[in-house]
C-alpha cells in the first residue's frame, strides 16, 4: 500500500502567508473606514472591489494556517481597530491615491511570494493573487487617469543614436562633477518622492488624531523625516530641470478624531519605513552616480533608525506580533 507523501511548508512559504495574513487584515479594516465616508461613486467601485479581495484572501490564508497547525495571527479586526463613526479624514481623492499605492506594493509582494513558493497550492494561490491584483491595479491607475489625479514621472527627449559610456566619470557625481540622470536614476527619484509625499500625509493624519503624546510625537518625528527626503528626491530631479511637484497634504482633513486603533496606525507607519528602506536599496543598487548613492545610504541610516524606535513603541505596548520562529533548541537542551 503505498502512503501519501504530505509536504509541508517551507519558512520561506510561512513567511509569505504570515506577512500576507498581516498586510490584508490591515487592508480590510482601511477598505472597510473608507466605504464609510467616500461619496465618489467610481472610487466606491474599487474600494469596494479591495474589500472583496481582502475578505476572500483573509479566508484562504486562514485555511492554509488551519490546515498546517499554525495559529491564525491576531493581526487587526474591525472589531477592534475600526472606528466606523470617525469624520472624515481624508479626501476621496487621496484614498484612490492611497489604495492604488497598496495594490501597486501588494503586487510585489505577490510576485516574490510566488517565487517563493514551492507547494503547488500555494504557487497558485499567489499566482492567483499577482492576477487579481495586476486587474485592480489597472483599475485603480485608470480611474485616476480619468479623473486627472495621476502623476506621471518626467518625461525625456528621446535620444537619435545608441551611445557606449566612455570615460568612468559617468558613475562620478561628487564635487560638482554630474553627469545627467539616467532614465532609471529619474523612475527611483520619482517613485521614491511619490512615496514620501504620501506617506507624509499619511503621518500627519496619525500625529493630528492619536492621542499618546508618545505615539503623537514618533508620527510627527516620520512626517519631518518624510518631508525633508521628498526634498532631497525633489532637488536632485530640479537640478536636471525635471521638477515634479507633489503634495497630498491639503487632501488631509482637520479631524482630529482617530478612524483606527493606535496599534493599526503604528503598524503602518512601521510597515512604510520597513519598506522604504526596501526601495532604497533597490534605488542605490541600480544608479550609477555616486552621489545619488551616498543620498540612499545616508537616508536608509535615517529611517531605519526611526523604524527601530517605532518597533520599540509597539513592544513596549504589546503590539508588535512575532513571526513564526525556529526552534529554541538551546532552550529546549536547558
Amino acid at each position: 500500500m503505498e502512503s501519501e507523501h504530505i509536504t509541508k511548508l517551507t519558512a520561506a512559504e510561512v513567511a509569505q502567508i504570515w506577512s500576507a495574513y498581516m498586510n490584508v487584515s490591515m487592508s480590510k479594516c482601511l477598505f472597510t473606514y473608507f466605504l464609510e465616508i467616500v461619496e465618489d461613486s467610481e472610487i466606491r467601485l474599487v474600494i469596494n472591489h479591495g474589500l472583496e479581495l481582502a475578505e476572500t484572501h483573509l479566508a484562504k490564508l486562514s485555511a492554509f494556517f488551519q490546515k498546517e497547525g499554525y495559529p491564525i495571527p491576531c493581526s487587526f479586526t474591525v472589531e477592534e481597530d475600526v472606528n466606523v463613526a470617525a469624520p472624515r479624514l481624508f479626501s476621496d481623492s487621496f484614498m484612490l491615491h492611497l489604495i492604488h499605492n497598496m495594490g501597486v506594493m501588494a503586487l510585489s509582494f505577490y510576485a516574490i511570494a510566488k517565487t517563493f513558493a514551492v507547494r503547488s497550492d500555494l504557487d497558485e494561490y499567489f499566482a492567483q493573487c499577482v492576477r487579481e491584483l495586476t486587474e485592480f491595479d489597472t483599475n485603480s491607475k485608470n480611474l485616476l487617469l480619468s479623473k486627472g489625479l495621476y502623476i506621471r514621472s518626467p518625461y525625456l527627449i528621446p535620444s537619435n543614436e545608441v551611445h557606449f559610456v566612455k570615460s568612468p566619470n559617468f558613475m562620478s557625481g561628487l564635487l560638482g562633477n554630474k553627469r545627467p540622470l539616467t532614465a532609471i536614476e529619474i523612475t527611483n527619484l520619482f517613485a521614491n518622492l511619490h512615496k514620501n509625499a504620501l506617506g507624509h500625509s499619511i503621518m500627519m493624519a496619525w500625529s493630528q488624531v492619536a492621542q499618546s503624546k508618545e505615539i503623537k510625537h514618533f508620527m510627527v518625528r516620520g512626517k519631518e523625516i518624510a518631508f525633508k527626503h521628498t526634498k532631497v528626491f525633489d532637488s536632485v530631479l530640479e537640478e536636471d530641470h525635471l521638477p515634479v511637484p507633489i503634495s497630498f497634504d491639503t487632501e488631509v482633513t482637520d479631524s482630529k478624531a482617530a478612524p483606527f486603533s493606535e496599534k493599526m496606525m503604528m503598524f503602518m507607519a512601521t510597515s512604510l519605513t520597513a519598506l522604504s528602506i526596501g526601495f532604497y536599496g533597490t534605488s542605490m543598487a541600480t544608479c550609477t552616480r555616486k552621489d545619488l548613492a551616498l543620498d540612499y545610504v545616508r537616508l536608509s541610516a535615517e529611517i531605519a533608525s526611526f523604524a527601530e524606535d517605532g518597533a520599540k513603541i509597539m513592544i513596549d505596548n504589546g503590539w508588535l506580533e512575532e513571526p513564526p520562529l525556529a526552534v529554541d533548541r538551546d532552550k529546549l537542551v536547558n
